[in-house]
């Protein structure tokens, strides 16, 4: 069986695996989350049949196009069977045209069962991707200062079955400056919103999705405009814990990196720090003395985002006071409060 679908019938046999196959550089700016990359040309083999389509006409370009692809299609099978054993699969290109449809059929005739060309390719996939940030979320923000170890306690949240969104996990970055140590390469801001357009279509239906407090920015990764528009307005579990008690989770967290990319780190936010505080902090980090180091980034930091807090709306922020960093125990306070705060009970200064 072989059909064409459109976008939202298309997302909905979420059971079977998505071929895509454009070129290399078209996949790695930005695809559909899980996909697995199958093209057809090469980068080189479609730039070469494009500038032919405009010298030559479509004719040309399709004959060129068959004489490069023909020694490919034995090969392609084959990795098909590979990508979908069970013989069945969803498939796209750039605009749901020649590509998808070429291999669609041939695989098809090949003897797999089900085949789903997506109607207008990839490019019916962004809009959907950005249609999904304008959609209404019953958003639950988790909030702290840096070291509280909020991403540990949404993981923990998500183990109770509570449905999260870990921004930071997607943006490869862990917002502050010294984010993107230990972290892989950020993706593309086009692969980030395709990411996170999915993770809201799989909790669509939850009656609440907890993510942590960001910047509009982590890192290069920016969160759309509507999408950040509705973090802001959304309520926020701040959990408030001792800087003694955050200083020893960093250190643990970005010691072990090397002082090389924390000194990078460091003279990146010279301006915010002051000029004596960055000099301090870089000698603590020359005696290897790491504790006053988080004590002095902490400083800019803390103030930074107790200014932050200070501009939403009070009625908003549920204050939290924990003297643990163990996101066991913090994740269980955050649900409880949670829990208050639907039944009626929550009051809006620390607990």
């Amino acid at each position: 069986m072989l059909r064409q679908l459109f976008i939202d019938e298309w997302i909905e046999e979420k059971s079977l695996p998505i071929l895509d196959v454009r070129s290399p550089s078209e996949f790695n700016h930005g695809h559909i989350t899980g996909a697995i990359s199958l093209p057809l040309f090469s980068d080189e083999h479609r730039a070469l049949i494009g500038t032919t389509y405009k010298q030559s006409g479509k004719s040309d370009a399709m004959i060129q196009a068959l004489e490069i692809a023909g020694p490919k299609m034995a090969e392609l099978v084959k990795l098909a069977g590979i990508a979908a054993p069970d013989k069945k699969f969803r498939i796209h290109c750039w605009r749901g045209g020649m590509r998808s449809g070429s291999v669609a059929w041939l695989l098809n005739t090949m003897g797999f069962e089900e085949v789903y060309v997506l109607h207008k390719g990839y490019k019916a996939y962004r809009h959907w991707v950005l249609a999904k940030f304008d959609a209404t979320f019953s958003l639950h923000i988790l909030g702290g200062k840096t070291g509280s170890a909020k991403t540990e306690i949404l993981k923990q949240m998500a183990r109770q079955d509570e449905a999260i969104i870990d921004l930071e996990g997607l943006a490869h970055h862990k917002g502050s400056a010294f984010g993107w140590i230990g972290q892989p390469d950020q993706p593309t801001q086009e692969q980030f919103e395709n990411d996170l357009a999915t993770a809201l279509y799989t909790h669509q239906t939850r009656e609440m999705i907890w993510l942590e407090d960001e910047s509009e920015r982590i890192g290069l990764s920016r969160i759309p405009l509507a999408m950040f528009k509705q973090m802001r307005s959304a309520p926020i579990y701040f959990l408030d814990i001792p800087k003694t008690i955050r200083i020893p989770y960093l250190v643990n967290s970005y010691a072990r990196e090397g002082d090389e990319k924390l000194e990078l780190s460091i003279l990146r936010i010279t301006k915010k720090l002051g000029g004596a505080n960055t000099k301090l902090a870089l000698q603590a980090l020359q005696r290897k003395d790491y504790e006053q180091v988080a004590d002095l980034v902490l400083y800019y930091y803390d103030k930074s985002y107790e200014t932050g807090l200070g501009m939403r709306d009070p009625s908003r922020v549920i204050r939290i006071q924990s003297e643990t960093i163990d996101p066991v125990i913090n994740a269980q306070l955050i649900l409880q409060h949670k829990s208050k705060t639907r039944h009626g009970t929550h009051q809006t200064h620390p607990v």
